[in-house]
């Protein structure tokens, strides 16, 4: 491994910091271009420097087919055909129309406007047209449950919600009568809405009427107010892994801050880079990734994780996913994605000749070494990764890993296989990343130094056994403070979580992060443990249910895994979702013939599975108190759209705790 040089560094001298990055050590950036203090302003600044170069593009779905499978289930497929791109200064008109259109539909400055919405084209053109206008935006996972949409939309008091006709008919049929305050709902989309199945209070508006509306003269040529930088931009509610969501306010210079300081961290970003787009717009990973490559002039393909590539869910046998007609060369992933590709690679590896799979082992170790060493390996590339490549359009030259942690695994095989991987650590609250790894940096589980526009700290957490007089390296809860940290939540002063943020005598915002971390001597930081995710078991041990789920979820036979424990008890348990060829395989050599759902509900692979837990927790030296003792099998697998975890996989323990609690019972009460 190549030594490290320093990259931040405590400007008190002591251990506990503050930590900054060193080329900031004297002040913090608030903004990357000069005079450019508002998303407006900093969308203006590309449109007069990239205006006749391609912008947004979608892809055209030629038509939706339906797959019978043999159980009898029905997959819609989609043919789809090649991008049609929107340049700069098109998509500056379409934001002007549109802007004038909602003004015209009595939107005022300064009112909140809800947007709930996948991620497409049209996102983004809704969010800078508020931006321009200074309508704050109000934005909410469209996985959210019915009853987190209504509260969002009923606590933010908006009078206007984009969104599109495929939520229309489905997750807002049932949500718009119990939302009080709401006059006009506008969507994109080619669908036909019948006006007659939503409340008839409501006024409903493609967004082309809209945009129509906004270009007659009369609309077209009113004046309007401009926002300042102290001005609220966006409220972006958590979909959260506990309680109701909350939403977290950002003014324009919060995000223009962390943006800058984003950016600094991503050598080369141009207008010769093309970046796909398909993580939730409403997760501040995705929106400020976005706005930071438009603010480049690089090209944003829409797409979505079940177009994402030639295997995704929805792309017809045959037919190309986004990625290889797209040809991406920056992805922001969360790492569920990444080790979802892992997998299918190293599936496709184990139905290889053993002399193919033995070459592409030699061929893995030779470039790890060399990666390892900072270096590369061409001849490797060409041998044994360009078809691996080809997964993600063989373009690919940066990823970034957001939203929870990587593992080391996953992390060196995308670095070997595909091309560098920066990790990033941050909050909706910090607005986005607070550190990035270096692209060079290819240390395994580190999240880089702080960007340039903000500082950490460390605060001692003794309960836990964490401090910053910990060796080797000082370790406590993570407090990020710099221009880039949120103003608070919304409508949700002296309740107690705004004691999360606090302003420093040197009128510094700071923001109690939850989570641990330790730095290490080059300045950069690891995350070690979450303060909600440590539990006490009866005998007064202390565990880290995430360091443990960490450590089991890199067999090939877990795709998902939740660890319980109950304080009045001296065991774990698990929930956990197989992957299904491996599950199904261990049946066969331990002669069991089930159908799936059967499969998950046998004892004997309960069992099958327990060992193959175990085996892990000795390799991965556990102690005896971490390892479950009994576990349950989901033939269901956990997606946003399930509830049991967030837009970033992130495990939701109270909501899977609800949907488990007859068998925690089972597991716990059958002694």
């Amino acid at each position: 491994m190549l030594p490290q040089c320093e990259r931040a560094r405590s400007l008190s001298g002591r251990p506990e910091g503050p930590y900054r990055a060193v080329e900031r050590a004297d002040a913090l950036v608030t903004q990357d271009f000069e005079g450019v203090d508002t998303l407006d302003k900093l969308f203006v600044h590309a449109v007069k420097r990239f205006s006749q170069a391609s912008c947004l593009g979608t892809r055209e779905v030629l038509s939706e087919e339906e797959d019978k499978q043999p159980n009898g289930k029905i997959f819609k497929k989609l043919v789809l055909g090649d991008y049609s791109w929107m340049t700069y200064e098109e998509v500056s008109q379409a934001v002007e129309s549109f802007g004038s259109g909602l003004a015209a539909l009595g939107q005022q400055p300064h009112n909140t406007i809800a947007i709930f919405c996948e991620t497409r084209a049209e996102w983004m053109i809704t969010a800078q047209a508020c931006f321009r206008r200074n309508f704050p935006l109000v934005t909410m996972y469209a996985t959210l449950g019915e009853d987190a949409v209504a509260y969002g939309l009923n606590q933010c008091g908006a009078t206007h919600l984009i969104t599109s006709t495929e939520l229309l008919r489905t997750k807002l049929k049932n949500v718009l009568s119990a939302v009080s305050g709401l006059q006009h709902v506008i969507y994109a989309g080619s669908d036909e809405v019948c006006h007659a199945d939503y409340p008839q209070s409501l006024a409903m508006h493609s967004m082309q009427e809209v945009m129509e509306l906004g270009t007659k003269p009369e609309n077209l040529s009113k004046e309007y107010e401009r926002p300042t930088a102290s001005d609220l931009a966006v409220v972006m509610y958590t979909s959260g892994s506990t309680g109701k969501p909350k939403g977290v306010k950002m003014q324009h210079n919060n995000l223009i801050a962390g943006m800058a300081g984003q950016c600094e961290r991503i050598p080369g970003l141009g207008s010769q880079d093309t970046y796909i787009a398909y993580l939730p717009l409403a997760h501040v990973l995705e929106l400020t990734a976005e706005i930071s490559c438009v603010s480049y002039g690089c090209r944003l393909g829409y797409s979505s994780p079940h177009t994402l590539t030639d295997q995704s869910s929805k792309i017809k046998s045959g037919g190309k996913g986004d990625c290889s007609v797209l040809k991406p060369t920056l992805i922001a992933a969360v790492p569920e994605i990444m080790d979802r590709i892992c997998k299918n690679v190293n599936g496709k590896l184990r139905e290889m000749s053993v002399i193919q799979r033995t070459l592409f082992k030699v061929g893995y170790n030779y470039k790890l070494q060399k990666v390892s060493q900072g270096a590369d390996s061409p001849v490797c590339n060409m041998l044994f990764f360009k078809r691996v490549n080809l997964l993600l359009g063989g373009c690919v030259r940066l990823m970034l890993s957001g939203g929870a942690p990587l593992s080391a695994s996953t992390q060196r095989f995308m670095n070997v296989c595909f091309c560098p991987v920066a990790v990033g650590y941050g909050l909706t609250e910090t607005c986005g990343a607070g550190t990035i790894s270096e692209f060079s940096d290819y240390s395994t589980g580190r999240v880089g130094a702080p960007l340039i526009c903000s500082e950490i700290k460390l605060r001692d957490w003794p309960e836990g056994g964490y401090t910053s007089q910990d060796k080797p390296h000082p370790r406590g809860e993570i407090l990020i403070g710099g221009p880039n940290v949120a103003m608070g939540y919304y409508e949700s002063e002296g309740e107690g979580e705004n004691d999360n943020f606090w302003v420093d005598e040197a009128g510094q915002r700071w923001f109690c992060t939850g989570d641990v971390g330790e730095v290490h001597p080059d300045g950069c930081l690891q995350i070690v443990d979450r303060k909600k995710d440590l539990v006490k078991l009866q005998a007064g041990e202390y565990v880290s249910l995430g360091k443990v789920e960490a450590a089991l979820k890199n067999s090939p036979l877990i795709d998902n895994i939740c660890v319980y424990a109950s304080s009045d008890q001296n065991y774990l348990i698990s929930f956990v979702v197989p992957n299904q060829k491996q599950l199904t395989e261990l049946a066969k050599k331990n002669g069991v013939e089930e159908e799936w759902e059967e499969l998950c509900n046998h004892t004997k692979m309960e069992e099958e599975v327990l060992k193959v837990i175990k085996e892990i927790a000795v390799t991965s030296k556990m102690e005896r108190f971490e390892v479950p003792q009994k576990i349950r099998l989901s033939s269901e697998a956990w997606t946003p759209e399930t509830g049991l975890v967030t837009d970033a996989f992130k495990l939701k323990r109270k909501e899977l705790k609800n949907h488990y609690i007859k068998d925690i019972e089972r597991l716990y009460g059958a002694q």
